[in-house]
């Protein structure tokens, strides 16, 4: 899947769009040298005008696609708060459950943190996810078993009621936060992106040739940022990698704070 690229080196993918656009912006380039050549009286003014249509397009496509990449990014983020604040409320309800499911419930809490940062810090294969998920959910298994527990010791207990309603809280949350980080800008987006990237530099290539003029710097330049904002939203639509991420100050916050 194209989307897949995102997973590599940011570097990698801005020379791979870099090439690309460069590759289009020459082969329009030579097409125009060759037909002025061949039709020296052709100049036709309305190219500029579809010149700057299909570039209008372009910044449309652009402008959509980095909208859904940042909504995507957002959305991420929302779910890691939300969850840390799930964390960190079953933790301070944990305090009035009797002992000793209190002191094995908050080790436990201390342990499901560090999993949870682990799978974030860090873009894990499939395989991997799959087996960080199931270590989670065995930590999930073990907090409910110990609520149940406290519940069957004190079935009138109100404070143990809410405890168990943020130990299913939590768990739900987990859920809604790999949901996030499935989202992404689906690949169809993504070709359509560089191809309409592809023909406008392409078209301008073109439209410097059939003109006589020898304007490779600018489209050069043009390729260059092109491929620059497209790195961009790729790196915004990974979760895990690259330059711009999803944030674990909460996460880490939470777990420092479980050490006082």
């Amino acid at each position: 899947m194209l989307g897949q690229l995102f997973i590599w080196s940011p570097w990698i993918v801005y020379g791979l769009s870099v090439v690309l656009l460069l590759v289009a912006a020459h082969i329009g380039l030579f097409i125009g040298r060759s037909w002025s050549q061949r039709n020296p009286s052709d100049r036709s003014p309305d190219l500029l005008t579809l010149e700057g249509a299909v570039l209008g397009l372009l910044g449309l496509m652009i402008g959509f696609t980095l909208a859904m990449a940042m909504t995507l990014h957002d959305q991420r983020q929302n779910s890691l708060l939300l969850e840390a604040n799930a964390i960190g409320t079953t933790t301070l309800r944990a305090d009035v459950l009797p002992e000793p499911y209190a002191s094995d419930v908050k080790t436990l809490l201390h342990d499901y943190v560090g999993l949870r940062l682990e799978v974030a810090r860090a873009p894990l294969t499939a395989v991997a996810l799959k087996q960080a998920v199931r270590r989670s959910n065995a930590m999930q298994f073990q907090i409910w078993h110990y609520a149940v527990a406290a519940a069957a010791a004190e079935p009138n207990s109100i404070p143990v009621g809410l405890f168990m309603r943020s130990v299913n809280e939590m768990i739900d949350l987990q859920e809604v936060r790999l949901a996030a980080g499935r989202k992404h800008v689906p690949d169809v987006v993504f070709v359509m992106l560089y191809t309409v990237a592809a023909i406008a530099v392409g078209f301008s290539g073109y439209v410097s040739g059939l003109s006589g003029n020898k304007r490779r710097v600018p489209i050069t330049i043009i390729a260059v940022l092109i491929a620059g904002v497209i790195g961009v939203i790729g790196d915004f639509d990974r979760s895990s990698a690259g330059f711009i991420t999803v944030g674990q100050h909460a996460l880490q916050s939470l777990q420092d704070s479980m050490y006082r």
